[in-house]
């Protein structure tokens, strides 16, 4: 990949970084279309973080910031303009700076989610979900599934405020939607979301309890550490269908794309070049990535 004085950065913001898959996928994909970008990962702690969002937008070669863990809530308040997703789910991951030099946040974890499910063939809109954790990620989901049309929400977040306040953001923008506060049981829904971050280290506790689930629900994972995690391989012993987290991610790039005004693309064309690229690596560097 060529850099020089030309190339525009997308910055990649969260701590810690190392779980970080993006640049993996976006810099392979700029390259096939020979577009001078490439995304770069900042590992920011909270405390330095908003001034550094501030900060980097004055760089005038930065099309945008990528926003991820732990970030994506404070950065709602750095913005000059929130899209409605984002004051739904009271989280950002995508800004860029307009062109009268103000900070613009979207949030597309959701957009990502959903599209991934309709994809499946998975039929939402009537559907009863359930969301496992509230914060950026979770709250974004859950906006996305009210907007594509379930009937039904119950969310649960160890942090019982988190929750309760989804709720209320939930019930004033989507009031066909029935949003329920309660423990995370399974059982009668068609869709249920892991949105935490259980199944990125080992040992971690399942975040719901399995024996709960019926067959044909469809499970979702946002953990990108491992594609088949403790809850998905349950979930599969189950007779569940399963979304992995690496589908979010994929499906939600191309929105991104337009976002920043770069060419977009499909998710099948950013699996191949991004397996392309990965398979070019020596072993070691593969293991490491």
């Amino acid at each position: 990949m060529r850099i020089d004085g030309l190339t525009e950065l997308i910055v990649h913001i969260g701590y810690p970084t190392h779980t970080f898959k993006s640049p993996l996928i976006y810099n392979p994909y700029f390259e096939s279309i020979g577009a001078n970008v490439v995304v770069v990962p900042l590992a920011c702690r909270p405390e330095p973080y908003p001034v550094l969002l501030r900060s980097i937008f004055a760089l005038d070669n930065v099309r945008g910031a990528l926003i991820t863990m732990p970030h994506k809530v404070r950065t709602v308040e750095l913005l000059d303009v929130a899209s409605p997703a984002v004051q739904v789910a009271g989280a950002c991951n995508a800004v860029r700076r307009d062109a009268d030099g103000r900070l613009v946040g979207d949030l597309f974890d959701g957009v990502g989610f959903v599209r991934g499910l309709l994809r499946k063939g998975v039929t939402v809109q009537g559907a009863r979900a359930l969301v496992v954790g509230c914060g950026g990620v979770g709250s974004a989901i859950a906006a996305a599934l009210a907007a594509a049309g379930v009937t039904e929400l119950r969310l649960h977040d160890v942090r019982s405020g988190a929750a309760q306040a989804l709720a209320q953001r939930l019930a004033r923008h989507y009031p066909s939607t029935r949003v329920v506060c309660a423990d995370p049981d399974p059982a009668g829904h068609n869709i249920v979301v892991n949105a935490t971050p259980l199944g990125m280290h080992e040992g971690d506790p399942l975040p719901l309890d399995v024996s709960r689930l019926q067959p044909g629900t469809l499970v979702g994972e946002v953990v990108l550490r491992a594609e088949i995690t403790p809850l998905l391989r349950a979930a599969l012993a189950r007779g569940c269908r399963i979304q992995v987290g690496a589908d979010m991610l994929f499906e939600q790039i191309p929105a991104y794309l337009e976002f920043f005004g770069l060419p977009t693309t499909t998710p099948e064309t950013l699996r191949r070049v991004a397996g392309a690229a990965a398979a070019a690596l020596p072993a070691e560097a593969q293991e490491a990535s």
